[in-house]
């Protein structure tokens, strides 16, 4: 089991029920969920492998850890992979290395995220009995070349980096088990887990919960949402924004156990939304839920108080709602920075993008992503230059 933080002891048998509930509902809507595997045979000391990922956008949202160590939150929460960033991973053990080495962009990553990475590859490391270091390199790609603060990008090199490192070290065939694959996307990035998983999927976490239950599922397995388009405007954040920050805030605010105790139900009427093909439903959540999201990060300290959003954030919210006043179904959504998606019917992603254009902001069209997979070891090289 993983960590309870005290005070939360008596909610988290509240949310191991609700996580139970869920869990029934996803059994009667014929969901399959695989066995997480039981590795009996050591694994290749000297593997290499390459993945690629997409970022994730929130629909009902997470803030806070409630284990540090394994990246487990102490809600559910889902989100829609977005296509139009992508995070390319090369991992290769060596025998020979003394120690694990990280390009990240092109660039020697800064020790924090040697760090961070060389967690995650100690999981695959010890359920594969290796003990070889890894030369992992890494670059985030942008559809536009601007990515700005909230896009996800932690997300999907979480994705990338563990779908990379669990093939060079079991094989390919292992990456096919998904909820093992989304377990360990989660060590780097939590939100790793649904960018893994691809489409609109639900993260199931709470308080306590063990590593193996931890795990991504996609919901729109039968292309229930492929109606729904995005639109993505970066936006950069001016206080320098850190995703680090906001988890360590949240679960101080006042309002946080009480959008814990809403999750359940919110889950049930996202999931019925999907099974139903109402991307309507799904959006109006995902703007529901990036205001709750920062009304919780914004109380979550007493002298310090967390402000993600940037101006131009609320001419873009206002210009939302002016276009639903005239017919045109469009929500925002926000994650952990001012970068906003927009979500709409294809029908009206012209007439949206316009509008945006209109007050100046970065437009960017996007599709809903599929998961992590691997990609060719000679591809990837060329791609890194390496």
């Amino acid at each position: 089991m993983t960590h309870i933080p005290k005070g939360f002891e008596d909610i988290a048998v509240t949310m191991q029920q609700a996580n139970q509930d869920i869990l029934t509902r996803l059994h009667d809507y014929g969901y399959l969920i695989e066995d997480y595997p039981d590795f009996a045979n050591a694994g290749n000391p000297a593997g290499i492998a390459a993945a690629k990922a997409h970022p994730m956008q929130g629909i009902l949202k997470y803030h806070g850890l409630a284990d540090w160590d394994w990246r487990t939150a102490f809600l559910p929460s889902i989100s829609v992979v977005n296509d139009v960033a992508y995070s390319l991973t090369l991992v290769e053990f060596d025998p020979t290395l003394e120690q694990d080495t990280l390009i990240l962009n092109s660039k020697p990553a800064e020790l924090r995220e040697v760090e961070r990475v060389s967690q995650s590859l100690n999981a695959v490391r010890n359920l594969a009995r290796i003990q070889s270091h890894a030369r992992v390199i890494s670059k985030n790609v942008v559809k536009g070349g601007k990515a700005g603060k909230g896009l996800g990008t932690s997300a999907s090199g979480s994705a990338a980096l563990a779908t990379a490192a669990i093939a060079a070290a079991f094989g390919v065939d292992v990456v096919r088990n998904k909820r093992f694959v989304t377990t360990m996307a989660r060590l780097l990035a939590g939100s790793g887990c649904r960018s893994a998983s691809g489409g609109v999927s639900l993260w199931l976490s709470y308080p306590g919960i063990a590593h193996e239950d931890s795990f991504a599922l996609r919901l729109d397995q039968q292309g229930q949402l492929d109606d729904m388009r995005l639109i993505t405007i970066p936006i950069d954040s001016r206080i320098g924004l850190k995703t680090e920050q906001a988890h360590a805030d949240a679960p101080h605010s006042p309002w946080f156990k009480t959008w814990m105790l809403h999750r359940r139900n919110e889950v049930f009427k996202v999931l019925d939304a999907v099974q139903h093909r109402d991307w309507r439903t799904v959006a109006q959540f995902a703007e529901l839920d990036s205001i709750q999201l920062h009304a919780v990060t914004m109380t979550g300290g007493n002298d310090h108080k967390l402000f993600a959003w940037e101006p131009e954030n609320i001419a873009l919210f206002r210009a939302c709602d002016d276009l639903r006043a005239e017919g045109t179904p469009v929500y925002f959504s926000t994650d952990t920075g001012p970068t906003m998606v927009l979500l709409t019917h294809k029908d009206d992603v012209a007439a949206v993008a316009e509008r945006m254009r209109a007050l100046n902001a970065d437009v960017i069209e996007s599709n809903i992503g599929d998961g992590a997979r691997l990609i060719d070891v000679d591809v990837a090289r060329a791609e890194l230059g390496r």
